[in-house]
């Protein structure tokens, strides 16, 4: 059995499957693959390990319909047209659970850089502004008993709530498609319609799924719904929020701050204004890259892939 793979992924991962006998061909230039390349890399194979913003839509699938089974490196699954992938019966899975710790730890974080205008008071540093001492220029604001609110309280921003409410006693309120009772119970989390969200929110963390219905949600005239003081953080998907909105609404102080590990189009061209406003911190979209979350996320790759080369139900299916 063959496999490519279109990217790096930890070597448990590439181990497990190589304990198997599969043959494993993988992309190496330092790039990502082409749409067009990545058709042409999946002649021959059996399986795919789909690594990045590679599009598994309807050419795609149609292309590469030989292939007994697709693994994502990834949770979100926005990228694949579903329904094709049940058409063709091509099983597509995922990595659910494993990286809830760590994207909710680049949450937290985030929201701990805007709140004390970190990344912009370090460049002052690099760039040898940093002057004597003054009392009152560029301060942060606490956030120490605010309101958090998470739009889609699942595994992600149950653990982002957690750590929110244990570091800083923040009461936590959250918007879903439906409630997370389980949720209520631990961390006395209230749920709340959208609108109350954006407005009784000191915080705002998206951990929702990229869908019709999320795109652009946090547009201009949400972000005017919201108070001038909060803070909005995501690290889910950027297509969930209107970038261009989002600048405007931090130019013009109509939200206090942002947070972004994800952004749209990714990589973020450096130029973009959000690198330099003092009310902004944006990562690379490491949500999930740490040791520990990239070796199990490798490791259910590899339960997929076996899983479907066996003709066997996936571990961790997306339909």
């Amino acid at each position: 059995m063959k496999v490519f793979i279109s990217g790096n992924i930890a070597q448990v991962g590439i181990a497990q499957l190589k304990e198997k006998n599969i043959e494993i061909t993988q992309w190496d230039k330092d790039r990502q693959i082409t749409a067009e390349e990545l058709i042409e890399a999946c002649k021959g194979q059996d399986a795919l390990v789909s690594v990045g913003p590679n599009k598994i839509d309807a050419k795609f699938l149609n292309a590469a319909k030989h292939l007994k089974v697709i693994a994502l490196h990834s949770v979100g699954f926005d990228q694949v047209d579903v329904d094709e992938a049940k058409k063709l019966n091509i099983p597509v899975g995922n990595t659910p659970g494993v990286l809830s710790g760590a994207t909710a730890s680049a949450a937290f974080l985030l929201m701990l850089a805007v709140s004390r205008k970190a990344f912009y008071l370090h460049k002052k540093i690099i760039n040898g502004n940093w002057q004597n001492y003054e009392p009152t220029p560029e301060l942060g604001i606490e956030l120490n008993g605010k309101t958090l609110g998470v739009f889609g309280l699942g595994k992600i921003g149950l653990e982002m709530a957690k750590k929110c409410a244990g570091a800083f006693q923040m009461p936590v309120i959250y918007h879903n498609r439906s409630r997370n009772e389980d949720a209520e119970k631990e961390i006395d989390a209230k749920y709340v319609s959208f609108e109350e969200l954006l407005e009784q929110s000191d915080v705002i963390s998206v951990h929702t799924a990229l869908t019709d219905e999320t795109k652009d949600k946090f547009s201009i005239d949400v972000f005017k719904k919201m108070k001038p003081t909060s803070i909005f953080i995501n690290t889910a998907r950027g297509g969930i929020h209107n970038e261009k909105d989002l600048i405007q609404a931090l130019e013009e102080k109509i939200i206090w701050g942002a947070g972004l590990d994800v952004t749209n189009p990714e990589p973020m061209d450096k130029n973009n204004p959000l690198l330099n406003m003092d009310n902004a911190a944006v990562l690379p979209h490491i949500g999930s890259a740490t040791e520990e979350t990239r070796d199990a996320m490798a490791k259910l790759i590899a339960e997929n892939i076996l899983a479907g080369l066996n003709g066997d139900k996936l571990p961790y299916p997306i339909w």
